[in-house]
């Protein structure tokens, strides 16, 4: 974040704060979650993507687990068997309705940020889709290393849906970038945390069964940070990295051959569809080319572009996928970059 931004954070520890963490509605948030909400905050595939995450990321043998600002469903995958999961949250049905709770606590971060569990009780506490409610996050993220075991996880798990009327200041003036970098500033300035990880998983078709299908909107994003509490058995393997597969993948004979007859079929080799005519801006991303047209691959389903938004993030262009472009006058395959699925679409000819 920026270095008003971090003041922010730090002046925020004594009350100086300013608004930063105010919100519009500042009504008491027991009255307020106190309606059952018994919906889903993701859609189906995001709500999967989830699941994958907690599965890959927590290897402790029957762990405890702490579910920050809980509701009726923990997205704990049925493969683990953890010894205990503790559910901490506002609303009463909702925490009865979760089937894997061990025990739950109405507790409210918002007014008593320091969590009623004893210091090392918890090998993990997972905060899914509700840090941006947080009004005391530093306070949470200090007290959440108190409880946990030293080596122990803290993930935090958030996308772009909100309350808004619930949702600080910060987060809802911030975008997705920057809300990154604000949930890995918790992190820092909660000081029990070794260095952050972070996992997305964005562009992804919606499901087809999804109202919003229709639409053409891809599926929620998932933005994961973790990182372990300090002090742990430096001998102990490191967590396994988050692999997510999206469509089959063609080996690279039967992509080379789909290629070579690209300049008959005007389909695209990944995925099949016909490529779309383009026009050739004067001057797109500062690159220059001779001819009017190209043909490019806008099918939102297709792997090459689904997958691109992953391996454009590991490089560090976080935001970014690319679609597969044909130049006919070259006859070859190339890369164009966008920043979301309606980039470049407005220069579509047929």
């Amino acid at each position: 974040m920026t270095q008003n931004t971090l003041k922010s954070l730090s002046s925020f520890e004594d009350g100086t704060g300013g608004k930063t963490f105010s919100r519009l509605d500042e009504s008491n948030d027991l009255i307020f979650y106190g309606t059952d909400r018994f919906v889903r905050h993701l859609d189906d595939l995001a709500l999967e993507t989830v699941v994958k995450v907690v599965g890959t990321l927590v290897v402790e043998d029957d762990p405890a687990i702490l579910d920050l600002m809980a509701g009726w469903d923990s997205h704990i995958p049925e493969t683990l068997r953890p010894l205990k999961v503790v559910g901490l949250g506002l609303n009463e049905n909702e925490l009865k309705g979760n089937k894997i709770f061990s025990d739950y606590v109405i507790h409210d971060l918002n007014r008593f940020p320091r969590l009623p569990f004893p210091d090392n009780t918890f090998d993990v506490v997972l905060n899914t889709v509700s840090v941006d409610y947080m009004t005391k996050p530093v306070h949470v993220f200090k007290d959440v290393g108190r409880v946990l075991k030293p080596g122990g996880l803290f993930l935090v798990i958030f996308s772009n849906r909100m309350f808004p009327e619930k949702a600080v200041e910060i987060w809802r003036s911030s975008n997705e970038e920057e809300r990154i970098l604000l949930v890995e500033d918790f992190f820092k300035e909660a000081g029990h945390f070794e260095k952050t990880t972070l996992f997305i998983s964005k562009g992804k078709p919606r499901p087809e069964h999804d109202k919003y299908a229709c639409r053409g909107i891809p599926s929620d994003p998932v933005y994961a940070l973790y990182a372990e509490k300090k002090g742990g058995d430096p001998r102990r393997k490191a967590r396994p990295s988050i692999t997510l597969t999206y469509g089959s993948r063609l080996t690279e004979e039967e992509l080379e051959e789909r290629k070579k007859r690209i300049k008959a079929t005007l389909m695209c080799p990944h995925c099949g569809e016909k490529l779309k005519k383009w026009a050739v801006p004067d001057n797109p991303f500062e690159v220059t080319w001779d001819n009017e047209f190209m043909y490019i691959c806008f099918n939102d389903h297709c792997p090459y572009y689904v997958r691109g938004w992953d391996h454009m993030s590991k490089e560090g262009n976080r935001g970014v996928s690319y679609r597969l472009m044909y130049n006919p006058e070259k006859d070859v395959c190339m890369p164009i970059p966008v920043p979301s699925p309606r980039a470049l679409r407005e220069s579509i000819v047929e």
